[in-house]
């Protein structure tokens, strides 16, 4: 029951009685889940499988999907008006994905400063 594109309800953590979308299986007790944040206020993180509760929902996604895509697919199957979701506008998307490509930019290594010697 639990696959790829299924569309859950978190009933554990802070984010319990949240929808969320499994994205790929990890193990027999683990899965990677998101949201997106944008869409449903879930992060995409690894989450217990006892703490999902499966709905009889499924959307078509690929493994590992970007946000924009699940959001893409959520349109498609039509839940985003059958759960009453707000769905993020364009400069939402392109702003988080702005900050996302920020945080993969490596870092400069830093100067220390060298004592002189008198």
């Amino acid at each position: 029951m639990m696959e790829v594109g299924r569309v859950c309800v978190k009933i554990a953590g802070r984010e319990a009685g949240r929808y969320c979308v499994i994205l790929k299986k990890i193990d027999e007790n683990f899965v990677l889940v998101t949201g997106p944040k944008l869409l449903t206020g879930v992060k995409r993180r690894k989450c217990n499988v006892m703490h999902l509760e499966p709905t009889p929902y499924k959307i078509e996604i690929k493994e590992e999907a970007n946000d924009r895509e699940v959001i893409k697919a959520f349109e498609k199957a039509n839940l985003i008006k059958k759960f009453e979701l707000k769905k993020p506008s364009e400069a939402e998307l392109k702003k988080v994905e702005g900050k996302k490509e920020e945080k993969k930019k490596p870092k400069k290594a830093k100067r220390t400063k060298t004592k002189k010697k008198s």
